[in-house]
């Protein structure tokens, strides 16, 4: 990218991708620091949270006050609660009592806050990254910019374990696609892999016939038994910034440790989930007697998959004896997560960014990389820090209160107060608490 003059557009910070998470900070920025020049690029036409999974009866992992803004500017007009009331269902909200937002309803939020800030720019996609004296230069399809700091926001990348990726298509698949397009399981045989949420909601809606009914459906788990969130009231304590922020203090091998730990705090299903699960299999196969088309397989790491006659064959071992055993499946889903991936867009500053052993990137106590550019520049990320700063940085649940902390550091300024009570639980020696519960 040529050197830039400096008339072309420039803000103090701009953000590549308007997801949930980016799009916090835009609304924070928007209603609390007027004053900071935002600009937010995202290269889809509309706004959409995670489209491929927008299944029925698919619900959040946290509830409604967790929203882009409320924890930390109540005042804010980007609430969750300003969207009910302004959409006429505040009072039918209340009433019915939901305890989680359901995946449509959210992404419908997330819409309605991007379409009413200006700094959110849809269509708009960030082809390169470069960096020079003046700061970072942004190449994107309509038109070239200026920014003093950026704010990586880009997601990541859904996941298939090796053996499976050279196979994938139409009826091998990740969970993040099943959506996408029209599908139809009628008479097929099924195999879902991945014992998480998504691989929960997707078997429950292929147990309802949401795809049509299949003709067999295995859902194969490496987990010990389909297991439940733990989302009580002491594990919930690990999606505070007190707890986060003390753990980012921590040694890294005492974080690897408490993450692993840690797992079904974030990644368990929800028991709601769970009951209705187990409910829609007892009616079906214990009270109106249907022949068992569908089997949860827990303790199975898959292991294999080729392509047999028009279908496939998934291999896997049993992880109590080692036991081989083989499936055979029309569609295949890998509900296997995400990986960590940096966009083509900043592969000319890729070497300039730190990494840890696993590869992914280091960041400092206000979520910004560590990089071998200019301190007055900072490139800050986010949902880039579970082994950082703890199991809730990929979460909804802190999202405000880490955009308050990413726009306090760019700003220079204390514009969200973001002191805390210390919580019932000392997590570190009582020497040491004042020190783990202190602000940042």
């Amino acid at each position: 990218m040529p050197d830039m003059p400096l008339h072309h557009a420039a803000f103090d910070l701009a953000g590549l991708g308007a997801g949930p998470f980016n799009l916090s900070i835009a609304a924070l920025a928007d209603s609390h620091v007027p004053t900071l020049r935002t600009r937010f690029f995202e290269r889809r036409e509309t706004l959409s949270w995670h489209p491929g999974m927008l299944l029925p009866d698919t619900h959040l992992q946290t509830g409604f006050l967790k929203d882009l803004v409320t924890a930390v500017a109540p005042d804010s007009p980007h609430s969750f609660l300003n969207y009910l009331v302004c959409h006429r269902r505040f009072y039918r909200f209340v009433n019915a009592e939901l305890p989680t937002l359901s995946r449509a309803e959210f992404s419908d939020y997330l819409r309605w806050v991007g379409g009413r800030l200006s700094s959110v720019e849809t269509g708009n996609a960030v082809r390169e990254v470069g960096l020079d004296r003046h700061g970072f230069r942004l190449s994107c399809d309509r038109g070239s910019y200026r920014a003093r700091h950026l704010c990586l926001g880009t997601g990541k990348t859904p996941w298939l374990p090796p053996f499976a990726e050279a196979l994938r298509g139409p009826q091998c698949l990740h969970a993040a696609e099943i959506a996408h397009a029209e599908r139809d399981f009628t008479g097929k045989r099924v195999a879902i892999v991945g014992g998480g949420q998504s691989g929960a909601d997707i078997f429950i809606n292929a147990l309802r016939g949401h795809w049509g009914q299949p003709g067999e459906l295995n859902w194969l788990s490496r987990r010990r038994n389909f297991q439940p969130l733990d989302e009580t009231a002491f594990t919930n304590e690990y999606f505070t910034p007190e707890y986060t922020r003390g753990f980012h203090g921590l040694p890294g091998s005492i974080r690897e440790q408490e993450v692993a730990a840690q797992k079904l705090a974030s990644d368990g299903i929800t028991p709601a989930a769970l009951q209705t699960l187990y409910r829609e299999l007892y009616h079906r196969f214990d009270v109106l007697g249907e022949a068992r088309w569908a089997r949860l397989l827990p303790h199975r790491q898959a292991t294999a998959l080729t392509r047999h006659g028009p279908g496939y064959r998934l291999t896997s071992e049993h992880g109590l004896g080692g036991e081989r055993e083989v499936f055979d499946a029309d569609v295949v889903i890998f509900a296997t997560g995400f990986a960590t991936t940096l966009p083509e867009c900043l592969a000319p500053l890729a070497g300039r960014l730190e990494r840890d052993a696993r590869g992914e990137l280091v960041l400092g106590a206000h979520f910004e990389t560590r990089w071998d550019g200019p301190a007055d520049h900072r490139l800050y990320a986010v949902n880039a820090g579970r082994h950082s700063h703890g199991i809730a940085e990929p979460q909804l649940s802190l999202m405000a209160w880490r955009s308050a902390t990413i726009l306090n550091h760019a700003c220079g300024r204390e514009v969200f107060d973001l002191g805390d009570e210390a919580g019932p639980i000392a997590w570190q020696p009582l020497a040491e608490r004042s020190a783990w519960a202190r602000a940042i």
